[in-house]
């Protein structure tokens, strides 16, 4: 299992982690290696980059580290399941909503079992 930080994941467990256009940067690193020899990879990133853009995309805009590799996303705001009908919202932190969730999330969600959505609330995860 492999748990690392991303630029960008895509609705496909698609993730964009080495590179920036324009941007002078050291090198990959291991990422490529790390994800494509692991059997698990969980993305543990930021919601949003600056100005609240998404990061959870429906397709990745720079360039791919991995394609179809990401098996889980954990944000401070959620924790998200990459399955082949696409992205499941499992559980919220404590204080955030669906509505939250959706809205700083370009790709679309699919809410799991378990979270039961009443007057904008979660009322049990």
């Amino acid at each position: 299992m492999t748990v690392l930080g991303a630029l960008q994941v895509d609705e496909t467990g698609s993730l964009a982690s080495h590179i920036i256009p324009g941007k002078m940067v050291p090198g990959m690193g291991g990422a490529m290696d790390l994800v494509t020899g692991s059997k698990k990879v969980v993305v543990a990133m930021t919601h949003t980059a600056k100005g609240n853009a998404p990061k959870i995309l429906k397709k990745i805009t720079l360039p791919a580290t991995a394609v179809g590799k990401v098996n889980m996303i954990v944000t401070e705001l959620c924790v998200i399941e990459v399955t082949p009908e696409g992205l499941v919202l499992t559980e919220l932190q404590e204080g955030a909503t669906i509505e939250q969730v959706r809205e700083l999330t370009e790709a679309k969600l699919i809410i799991g079992p378990g979270l039961e959505y009443e007057h904008g609330r979660i009322a049990s995860c």
